[in-house]
């Protein structure tokens, strides 16, 4: 291949959706680029900064430029970011995101970058045409989610919504018949045609934003999402590049907190069951209960990281009645952030259950840990089709019509999973191992972010 640096450094500017989620893979991204010796200039407001700061290793290629959220009705004073709001409030931060479009506008107006990457802010186009700037599209959301939900297949028209009958139906040409959704998914998966900000729906948002675009990037890789990239490519008739997982390093200058360094010391290798939904996630009461009784049933040592249900102001008031003392010992159930990536490493933990988020499943495939996947919206569900159906490398657990997890389906996924003698443990197990291998090889991460680099060059000469 040739030297993906072409000789000379780009200016690329970045600009994603102001969700965790989206934002600290894009900062593992330009890690990556200021690597290569290339300059970032990352749009973000304020309280991101102050939380990815860290995550910078190149701070004198890599320059935060604070953005301004402005406030809009709806939304408690002070919102920047996606994890400080409910979900349902993620329309209202859209607006506000697009309020700060003037911010954007003037910066790249005079900065003039060579190349700007963005996901939800689909008039970035409309800014950077009249310059002959250069952009991406860049997803961090699976590419089967992308090909089987947003796709001009679609077409979603003025006057007619997409329908529940169209999600559960694929588009002409989609390559998977187990990457699906039917009934209550396919319901969930519905919120796309909700409003995302002022006179828009999320559908519309991103079927601009990759219309527009002068090329679609994706987080992930042809080895996993092939086929999805290439239906995706024909379809929009653009090129498709692709970065990998981008993950990063291990942060070699922290470490695990001591507390959680001792309690999971006390426990035998590859024991513990440990549970993380995301930053967003907030369930309702007594769905918050009924898992934990499910963790309590398995009999395993647990470790659960979930935020305090709807209408709790902390974790230990909702939990079931004698529930504290009953694992106590063998269980604990914390309301605040934790080390996921430290956590998973723990050579006591065994097993994850997880939303499936993007993030949690590239982290889940690189563990030695057993996969279990609880997912709540859509995209989640989409990557959990991915792993539980197309790879076999996790379980998911089975929900009621209503989309409920009960106690007894959760335990029972636990148990499948960790249970040595278990027909579908043990072939979760193996092909985990595989991909795992796969992933792990040498020169694969390398190798997606020196072709990245070259794509972005030929795109910007």
């Amino acid at each position: 291949m040739a030297d993906p640096n072409n000789g000379s450094n780009l200016h690329v500017a970045m600009f994603p959706w102001l969700a965790m989620g989206h934002m600290t893979p894009y900062l593992h991204l330009a890690n990556k680029l200021a690597e290569k010796g290339h300059k970032v200039t990352y749009l973000l407001p304020k309280k991101a900064q102050q939380q990815l700061q860290h995550l910078n290793l190149h701070p004198h290629l890599i320059t935060f430029h604070l953005v301004t959220i402005p406030h809009v009705d709806g939304l408690p004073v002070g919102t920047e970011t996606a994890s400080e709001i409910p979900i349902f409030l993620n329309h209202l931060l859209a607006i506000a995101m697009d309020l700060a479009r003037d911010q954007v506008q003037e910066f790249i107006v005079r900065a003039k970058p060579n190349l700007v990457l963005y996901d939800n802010a689909h008039w970035i186009p409309e800014i950077t045409k009249p310059l002959g700037i250069k952009t991406i599209c860049y997803n961090v959301v699976c590419a089967a989610a992308i090909a089987i939900a947003i796709v001009p297949a679609r077409n979603v028209r003025n006057d007619k919504p997409i329908t529940e009958e169209e999600i559960a139906e694929p588009p002409a040409g989609y390559p998977s018949s187990k990457v699906v959704l039917k009934g209550q998914d396919a319901r969930n998966l519905m919120f796309i045609s909700l409003p995302f900000g002022d006179g828009i729906s999320f559908y519309e948002r991103v079927t601009i934003a990759l219309k527009n675009s002068d090329a679609i990037a994706i987080r992930t890789c042809s080895e996993i999402e092939g086929k999805f990239c290439d239906y995706l490519g024909s379809q929009y008739q653009k090129p498709v590049f692709l970065t990998g997982p981008v993950l990063p390093e291990p942060e070699k200058t922290v470490a695990l907190d001591e507390k959680w360094v001792k309690w999971l010391g006390g426990f035998e290798p590859n024991s513990v069951v440990f549970c993380a939904f995301g930053s967003q996630l907030i369930l309702e009461k007594d769905q918050f209960q009924e898992l934990l009784l499910g963790f309590e049933l398995t009999g395993l040592p647990f470790l659960v990281a979930l935020k305090p249900p709807a209408g709790a102001s902390t974790i230990e008031e909702a939990f079931p009645e004698g529930f504290e003392q009953r694992v106590r010992g063998r269980g604990v159930v914390w309301g605040s952030w934790v080390q996921q990536p430290l956590i998973l490493v723990h050579p006591s933990v065994g097993c994850f259950v997880n939303h499936c988020g993007f993030g949690s499943m590239w982290e889940s495939l690189i563990s030695d840990c057993q996969i279990v996947l609880v997912p709540h919206l859509g995209d989640q569900m989409l990557n959990t089709k991915l792993l539980a159906d197309e790879l076999n490398v996790a379980v998911e657990v089975k929900k009621e019509d209503n989309g409920w997890v009960s106690k007894e389906n959760l335990c029972n996924a636990i148990k499948c999973v960790m249970n040595k003698d278990s027909e579908e443990g043990d072939l979760v197990r193996k092909n985990h191992a595989k991909w795992k291998e796969t992933l792990g090889s040498s020169g694969l991460m390398s190798g997606y972010i020196d072709k990245f680099v070259q794509n972005i060059h030929d795109l910007v000469k």
